[in-house]
């Protein structure tokens, strides 16, 4: 009995590994569970070898070696040990090729052109957080305020609002938005291992709610997002934050919503009854955000399009009835020459969003921007790599503070 376990755990083992290790991205209905186990599995590669050999070891000590198979599933379990260790290493890539993204785009001295004070600032370490049981976290060194109203929403107009202690004067701004499919997700849950560590460099970083799918189509959501921006706009300096400079950032939607937001700053579409107020931003910074509802370049094909989530449960009408609003609320249909910097984050293994998708976008970006856009493609890294502490995503909060520290450097100059 031990030995049937052991062999069908080192199976399902050798799967999550290959998950890890090979970009599935064709996977149509099976691309969710291949994303989650590709994701844990990726990111964790050393916790998920201990849990490996732990439970081999004690299955072995139970008899699994006592039937002849019992040896060829310790055998399959070694397999997977060994695509472990080359996920790990995958994962090692991650900080060269994130250097290399911005060597790339903002110059090989970009780094003499940092404020010196911001360099020293960036040496010094930040406290890790602790979860408390509320699921807030305690923040040693910070202060936070929760649930501040932006808008007319009871529930999903809502804010949060973390700075450092005993408060700030004048602070750049970072506001996250959260994804989750434009139906799913909240403030709290997502991008804390950035805000946490830009809160300890002096920012102020403001999380939003937005109203979600089903029940509030698009337009809703992007209009949320340019409500928050106008709100921080006009009320951040009293939480000692600076209005002029405001960096959005978010993951998936969250990544869609903010690269339209920083594309369509004032856009009327989007801004109804707050059509005079001012939604430009300093800086995006989306991480695997679709950039293209209407899948014009065909990209991905029937069995993979996103077309059909994005009728049921998304937009209030379909592609072919409404053309001009999918086109209007995709990311590619709204660059421009006045776009403000950009660091755009893609996973290589990214089966919900595809780097092909990622790379058209950074490509008719780069063609008519004037700003800088970074593009950093994460070797071996899967759809929302960053939730959650892990090797990849320390190496990304690097790279992230570089950039916004270069960026807010040459907005002061």
């Amino acid at each position: 009995m031990t030995s049937d376990i052991l062999l069908i755990l080192s199976i399902s083992w050798i799967l999550a590994s290959l998950f890890a290790l090979v970009r599935l991205h064709r996977s149509g209905p099976l691309s969710f569970p291949i994303m989650m186990i590709g994701w844990l599995v990726g990111d964790h590669p050393s916790g998920n070898f201990l849990a490996q050999v732990l439970t081999a070891a004690a299955l072995t000590a139970g008899g699994a070696l006592d039937a002849d198979h019992g040896w060829l599933a310790l055998a399959l379990a070694a397999v997977s040990w060994v695509g472990l260790a080359a996920v790990r290493r995958t994962s090692r890539l991650a900080a060269p090729t994130a250097e290399t993204a911005l060597l790339d785009a903002l110059g090989t001295d970009y780094r003499a052109d940092i404020d010196p004070q911001q360099l020293a600032l960036m040496e010094s370490p930040v406290p890790r957080p602790v979860m408390k049981l509320n699921a807030r976290f305690r923040l040693t060194g910070l202060e936070a305020e929760f649930d501040i109203p932006y808008g007319k929403h009871p529930k999903r107009n809502l804010l949060d609002i973390y700075r450092p202690k005993p408060g700030a004067e004048n602070a750049p701004v970072l506001l996250q938005v959260h994804g989750g499919g434009w139906i799913i997700g909240h403030k709290q849950q997502q991008a804390f291992p950035l805000m946490l560590r830009m809160a300890h460099r002096g920012w102020i970083c403001v999380s939003i709610n937005y109203r979600l799918a089903p029940k509030h189509r698009f337009p809703d959501q992007i209009v949320d997002v340019k409500r928050a921006i106008a709100w921080v706009r006009a009320n951040i300096a009293d939480h000692g934050g600076d209005p002029s400079t405001i960096v959005l950032t978010g993951g998936s939607a969250g990544g869609h919503l903010t690269s339209l937001a920083a594309l369509t700053p004032n856009l009327a579409d989007f801004q109804p009854g707050f059509e005079s107020a001012d939604t430009s931003v300093a800086a995006c910074v989306p991480f695997y955000g679709p950039p293209d509802f209407t899948n014009r370049n065909k990209i991905r094909g029937p069995l993979t399009s996103m077309q059909p989530f994005l009728n049921r449960l998304i937009m209030p009408s379909k592609l072919a009835d409404d053309p001009e609003l999918w086109d209007l609320v995709s990311p590619l249909s709204q660059i421009n020459a006045d776009a403000p910097p950009f660091f755009i984050i893609q996973g290589h293994h990214d089966v919900l969003v595809w780097k092909e998708e990622a790379r058209d976008f950074v490509d008719q970006l780069r063609q008519v921007s004037e700003e800088p856009v970074a593009y950093w493609e994460v070797p071996g890294a899967q759809h929302a790599f960053d939730t959650f502490p892990s090797h990849r995503t320390g190496v990304a909060v690097d790279a992230i503070e570089r950039f916004l520290a270069l960026t807010t450097t040459r907005r002061g100059d």
